[in-house]
């Protein structure tokens, strides 16, 4: 499995952003795909993750009310749109991806419990 991120950049504060993670392989329609985000000299932190089925999805607090992500199936593809954006929302972003059929909200937090990372994108707020 591949995982493909784009859509990063620079925006001002309060402004909207959309990021998109394309999967590829022959197990990428039964994926659950999330994103992370790194901040310079900081951990890397949950953002936010959709289930296999679609039905399963939460959010960090600091990003819940603010950004939506959704999955389209037939292209294997999750989308991440980000509004209200401020400067602490600043980060390389990353998606990733587990593909055993389990889902917590808890364990969907934790990133060494997915199997797949794609490249980075960067996010840049300016105030």
């Amino acid at each position: 499995v591949q995982l493909q991120a784009s859509g990063g950049g620079s925006v001002q504060a309060g402004g909207s952003l959309r990021l998109s993670c394309a999967a590829s392989g022959p197990t990428a329609s039964d994926l659950s795909m999330g994103w992370f985000r790194q901040a310079p000299g900081k951990e890397r932190e949950f953002v936010t993750t959709i289930n296999w089925s679609g039905l399963g999805i939460n959010y960090a607090d600091s990003v819940k009310g603010r950004f939506t992500i959704a999955k389209a199936n037939a292209k294997n593809t999750v989308y991440l749109q980000m509004n209200g954006l401020n400067s602490e929302d600043t980060a390389v972003y990353y998606c990733a991806a587990y593909s055993r059929k389990y889902y917590t909200e808890s364990w969907s937090r934790v990133p060494e419990n997915y199997d797949y990372w794609g490249q980075g994108t960067q996010v840049t707020v300016s105030s």
